[in-house]
């Protein structure tokens, strides 16, 4: 079975700045869907802070690379003025957490949203993990 997530940008940054103790998961993630188990879903805002955060570890051509790859890696979900009206009604104290469930609402059959900030999300109507909890629910599911 192939799952369908869409991806918090702070796992993502997680994998690509080896932050500890969170790498680990994240980078199961990514080995996850580099195999075709699960299909990763990234907002477009997402793009912004990811190559704003990595590159202070990495620098700016490095940082691009990263922003290529994630672009080959992943399916990258687009913000239209829909996805920003419905943000401004999802309840939600972090905006740019809203616009990224706004994102994820797009996505049929999405089966959760993944992050490490799961209070953000506690207006939602899909599924959020975090990444270990992921992985440990589709290890039970697969025993």
């Amino acid at each position: 079975m192939e799952y369908k997530l869409f991806v918090d940008s702070d796992v993502v940054i997680d994998f690509f700045t080896d932050r500890s103790p969170h790498v680990n998961p994240a980078s199961e993630l990514f080995e996850l869907n580099e195999q075709g188990h699960v299909k990763l879903y990234l907002s477009a805002i997402s793009i912004n802070n990811i190559y704003y955060v990595v590159r202070k570890f990495l620098g700016h051509k490095k940082t691009l690379e990263v922003v290529e790859l994630l672009a080959e890696m992943t399916e990258i979900i687009g913000i239209t003025k829909m996805e920003i009206i419905q943000a401004l009604k999802n309840n939600f104290s972090d905006f740019e957490d809203s616009i990224q469930y706004s994102s994820a609402l797009t996505i049929k059959d999405l089966d959760a949203i993944i992050t490490r900030n799961i209070k953000d999300y506690r207006n939602s109507s899909i599924a959020v993990m975090t990444p270990l909890t992921f992985l440990k629910m589709k290890e039970k599911n697969e025993c």
